[in-house]
């Protein structure tokens, strides 16, 4: 239990003890707050002996391994139908990761690596699971990427659909969810995403778990129901009794067993509070994110997969300011070829009619796990120092037939769009002669693409630069010349300049993006591009924090990319401010050398905001 509370109260007029307030805190994932009773479950575990077979076993261990999969195939696919009587957000949301789950139970890495593992290792069914899937879940964990949260989430992903192999191949019930009491909050060790499908936010107040983070697919599921949530709330299960009387704080991520009067009344006030706060958002929607005297601000998403897009229309983005394409490289064990790709890329920009899109083209660092670079004919290795090493767009120039199918691709694919507005993003620029070189590439697949007889854009997409080292900033002025728009990767570019990896313990919490060099860097390159008059966009988490939303504007930002949840509450904050009043505010915090105070200047004007808002 990470925190506890509380005073015992003698029950008015009988003397007798009442239990003591408890408050365990975990992560907050879905905002809101809830007061019901404590309704607790349990999942039998998935898990099961290790199994050898012997050699004359291996068929009849396929055929048990193919009878799970169609059979998971059957569940997954009546948790769509269960889905359609859920809010309208919660389908967009819900049945993309289910149509993920299919895929998954098709012919993908794990299926393929089990089957092998059964003939090869000589292993039982579900053993050949499990192993296959913890392989595939510790390599994608391990890959180099500022996306920590994705990775967790596909690992999880992974995870999740093993285990119902497992619990199919061994005939272990699931946890039944069809009962829960109305207003209950549903405490548990660990809520799986299809557990999250199956949940009638008309009947559950809240959920609270041991286990589980805020990024992964089920806490995305739970925002995407309006469930109020906290996981990760170590101890609650021991703590927590069926029928105990709670409260949950989806925001703060605390759960409070046995709450006091004074406790109760405070979370009916916040519970009021946040009806007000989440009717007043869902109004942003379709009004512009503008400021007060009149200065348009676009807001466009990141997205990592297509499963995200639905997040993406929810929140009310101008496109998408940042397309990772290296979920099409992942889990397979050949390349993408333009086929793949074009189909690929044209689902989103047709999801996006016609609003702008920005494909970064594959970074890939040396921890990443795709097999057919680090095992292909021209294998690509990183050295002993993957961040320092081989990637991003050094790589692509050392492999650029891998940058001409991803150029011939989205080339095709902006033909096809016609009027929507694709382009395309360098990734770990350091040097201008890097994106000297890169065009002579596009241009070159260009002209090859037209003797072919493809129908092209009378003017190529733009082709833009990642400035997310030190470097790359501080020449951005001769980047510039190369470049025909920047995008500001701030997570890069903190973790470079000061040395720090926010991955490792030790040292992540001297991971500061407000860090003058930082702020002086973005600065430098933002300027570079305006004397130009070149698009520059802000991406990563500085992009999404409202409370930076005026110093980013300050500095001289009029585009802001980031994950779609972000989005209403820097539209919000944007709606609230002076373009004159934000350069103001960044002269003085420019002029300063200490991060702390830094972060006293932003903290005192970003309240000033919230009570305009």
């Amino acid at each position: 239990m990470k925190t506890e509370a509380g005073r015992t109260e003698a029950a008015k007029g009988k003397g007798k003890a009442r239990p003591r307030e408890v408050a365990v805190a975990g992560i907050p994932v879905s905002p809101g707050v809830a007061i019901g009773p404590v309704f607790d479950t349990t999942d039998p575990p998935a898990e099961a002996p290790r199994r050898a077979i012997e050699a004359g076993e291996v068929e009849q261990e396929k055929q048990k391994l193919a009878g799970a999969i169609a059979f998971s195939r059957k569940q997954v696919a009546k948790l769509k139908t269960r889905i359609a009587v859920l809010p309208e957000e919660a389908q967009e949301e819900i049945a993309p990761l289910l149509d993920a789950h299919l895929m998954m139970l098709g012919n993908s890495r794990l299926i393929r690596g089990a089957r092998k593992r059964i003939e090869t290792e000589l292993l039982g069914a579900e053993t050949a699971v499990g192993d296959e899937a913890e392989a595939i879940a510790t390599a994608i964990v391990a890959l180099k990427d500022d996306d920590k949260a994705g990775l967790a989430r596909r690992a999880g992903e992974v995870r999740d659909i093993a285990r119902r192999l497992v619990r199919n191949l061994t005939a272990t019930p699931f946890r039944s969810l069809k009962d829960l009491p109305e207003g209950c909050i549903l405490v548990a060790e660990e809520l799986t995403p299809a557990d999250a499908a199956l949940l009638d936010p008309a009947r559950v107040a809240g959920v609270a778990t041991e286990e589980g983070g805020a990024d992964g697919h089920t806490a995305i599921m739970l925002r995407a129901l309006g469930i109020p949530a906290v996981l990760g709330a170590h101890g609650l299960t021991e703590a927590a009794k069926r029928g105990d009387p709670a409260v949950l704080d989806g925001a703060a991520g605390v759960v409070t067993l046995h709450p006091s009067a004074a406790t109760l009344a405070a979370a009916k006030d916040r519970l009021a509070a946040f009806a007000k706060e989440r009717a007043k958002l869902s109004k942003l929607r379709r009004l512009p994110a503008e400021t007060t005297d009149g200065e348009q601000v676009e807001l466009q998403a990141n997205l990592e997969i297509p499963q995200e897009l639905p997040l993406i229309a929810q929140a009310g983005a101008m496109g998408i300011g940042l397309l990772r394409t290296e979920f099409l490289f992942m889990n397979r064990e050949d390349l993408p070829d333009e086929e793949a790709q074009v189909e690929a890329y044209t689902q989103i920009v047709e999801a996006m009619e016609g609003q702008p899109v920005t494909i970064r083209v594959l970074d890939w660092g040396g921890e990443k796990d795709m097999e057919a670079l680090a095992e292909g004919v021209a294998p690509v290795h990183a050295g002993g120092n993957p961040a320092l090493g081989l990637r991003g767009l050094r790589m692509l120039l050392k492999r650029p037939e891998l940058l001409e199918v991803q150029f011939a691709a989205v080339l095709r694919v902006a033909a096809a769009a016609g009027d929507g507005d694709v382009r395309l993003l360098l990734p770990m620029v350091t040097v201008p002669e890097e994106v000297r070189a890169a065009r002579e590439i596009y241009e070159r697949v260009a002209r090859r693409l037209r003797r072919r007889g493809e129908k092209l854009p009378e003017k190529l997409p733009l082709l833009g630069a990642m400035i997310e080292t030190p470097g790359a900033a501080l020449a951005a002025d001769a980047i510039a010349l190369e470049a025909d728009f920047f995008a500001i990767g701030t997570n890069d570019l903190a973790m470079y300049t000061l040395a720090v990896d926010r991955g490792e313990a030790e040292v992540a919490h001297l991971y500061d993006p407000l860090h003058p060099a930082v702020l002086r860097l973005v600065q430098f390159a933002t300027e570079a591009a305006l004397r130009l008059r070149m698009p520059v966009s802000v991406c990563g988490e500085m992009a999404g924090n409202p409370q930076l939303t005026p110093l980013l504007l300050g500095i001289g930002l009029r585009t802001f990319s980031m994950n779609a949840s972000a989005i209403p509450r820097v539209k919000q904050a944007v709606r609230a401010l002076d373009i004159g009043d934000c350069a103001r505010f960044a002269r003085r915090v420019m002029e300063q050398s200490d991060p702390a105070r830094i972060r006293e200047l932003v903290a005192g004007f970003a309240e000033g905001v919230t009570e305009r808002a």
